[in-house]
């Protein structure tokens, strides 16, 4: 999962995608890049390892631009390396690409081995690379042409935003896996991952980009076309569980309100008598928490305090690192939990570690009872679309029943929200979704060897 942010025909685009970046760091955390496009038509490359506050805010600064593109790296499983942040900026014979992805590519591996054996030479692990060798062998004429020429083979998620001279583009695949949004600042278009990007810099949110949709933003205006082949809609039920920020619109919807709406189910579904109150793991589970609260009529309290200095610890690449975030991450309000029966609201749970470091962190600040209440059904399956799910073994409910995995934890008693639960509790559900990391019902046929993915991708 990656963070990508571009604006056209703006004298302050540097700093307005530098801006809308800030906005998309939840998104990812790994590192941080812009490349802009000055004036004269020239582009340049600012990439750093970490977030936008590191090394690459200064040097922003001190430049300008007036076409630029962003992106913040989350990477599913190729390495977390500065040759793998994006967006990527090449030289081809045709000019500049500088191209920026959120998704997952599940035929990449296919696809880079024909276009090695053809000579190509890749500089880094990314899937996102394939795309930009295709585009450089692109003889159509216009930019929508090449960009969905080299987009007719590809498999997976994508949503795009690349430039090629003084044209921008964006593109999402035709199941529309990964959010990305229009907006418009004055006369400048503004796309992003989430419409909390817009806001930031000013942007008046217009529209999603549909799904199978191809935009390209020139000197001529603006042009729509749906070059791909159809498909069964399949966005990705877990931006609104875990992903996007509370205070964005994605696929049309709010997340807060789905949030809110996933834990008022869960709350009918798997209520906890003799609680005294709720509470959430701060902070992509407070709005389910709200919802949970209001649909008991239990009291919501702050009784786990997150520090905000460090980031999500579901987004970190390596399980050590996991481990040690959450270890600095919350602290819990013993006034608030001493003696107490409680009710911690959590999003989802994956691994399982964070989860049981929370449980003891609780029952040591004097917890009588803790219940364990999740709102999305268990993650049972990898995700080869985006998300940090790549094997069985590494997802505890997949191994465990719901009881084992109460035990586990510690908790008193564990309830997870019902995949039908959760599919009618999002806006334009129940149908149009991909879930199939809780339901096992993948839309593509999984890669025969899921480990070709390790070397590549772009999220």
């Amino acid at each position: 999962m990656c963070g990508i942010f571009g604006v056209h025909g703006h004298s302050d685009a540097v700093r307005l995608t530098q801006l809308g970046l800030y906005s998309l760091q939840h998104r990812g955390q790994e590192s941080a890049g812009v490349v802009f496009v000055d004036e004269k038509g020239g582009a340049r490359a600012v990439r750093s390892m970490g977030t936008m506050n590191d090394a690459m805010s200064a040097e922003l600064e001190r430049v300008k631009g007036v076409t630029a593109i962003g992106h913040t790296r989350y990477s599913t499983a190729g390495s977390s390396t500065i040759e793998n942040a994006q967006p990527v900026l090449s030289r081809t014979r045709g000019g500049f690409v500088a191209l920026a992805h959120n998704g997952n590519l599940t035929n990449a591996a296919e696809l880079r081995m024909d276009l090695e054996e053809r000579g190509s030479i890749f500089t880094s692990t990314m899937d996102s690379e394939v795309i930009v060798h295709r585009l450089a062998r692109s003889n159509a004429d216009r930019p929508e042409e090449r960009l969905a020429e080299a987009l007719c083979e590809v498999e997976g998620a994508y949503s795009l935003i690349v430039t090629m001279g003084d044209t921008l583009l964006a593109a999402r695949d035709p199941r529309g896996w990964r959010p990305l949004v229009l907006g418009r600042l004055g006369d400048a278009p503004v796309f992003a991952s989430e419409t909390c990007a817009l806001d930031i810099v000013g942007a008046t949110y217009e529209r999603e980009v549909q799904p199978g949709e191809v935009v390209a933003v020139d000197a001529e205006g603006m042009r729509s076309s749906f070059p791909l082949p159809r498909r069964e809609l399949k966005r990705c039920v877990f931006e609104y569980v875990y992903f996007a920020r509370p205070d964005s619109r994605v696929f049309g919807g709010s997340v807060d309100r789905a949030r809110r709406a996933l834990g008022k189910r869960l709350a009918r579904e798997c209520p906890a008598p003799g609680a005294e109150l709720v509470f959430s793991v701060p902070d992509s589970s407070n709005s389910a928490a709200l919802g949970f609260a209001e649909e008991s009529g239990l009291p919501y309290e702050l009784a786990l305090i997150r520090n905000h200095y460090i980031g999500r610890t579901f987004i970190q690449p390596t399980q050590a690192g996991r481990d040690a975030k959450v270890k600095v991450k919350y602290n819990p309000v013993r006034e608030v939990l001493e003696g107490k029966k409680v009710v911690m609201v959590d999003d989802s749970i994956v691994r399982g570690t964070t989860t049981r470091g929370l449980v003891a962190l609780v029952r040591a600040a004097g917890a009588r009872e803790v219940h364990m209440r999740v709102s999305s059904p268990p993650v049972t399956g990898p995700c080869y679309y985006g998300i940090d799910t790549p094997s069985r073994e590494e997802l505890i409910a997949a191994r465990l029943t719901p009881e084992e995995i109460a035990r586990d934890l510690g908790v008193d008693s564990l309830g997870y929200l019902s995949l039908e639960g959760m599919l009618a509790s999002v806006p334009g559900g129940p149908h149009g979704f991909c879930h199939a990391c809780f339901s096992g019902d993948y839309p593509t046929a999984p890669p025969t060897d899921p480990d070709k993915l390790r070397f590549g991708c772009g999220c």
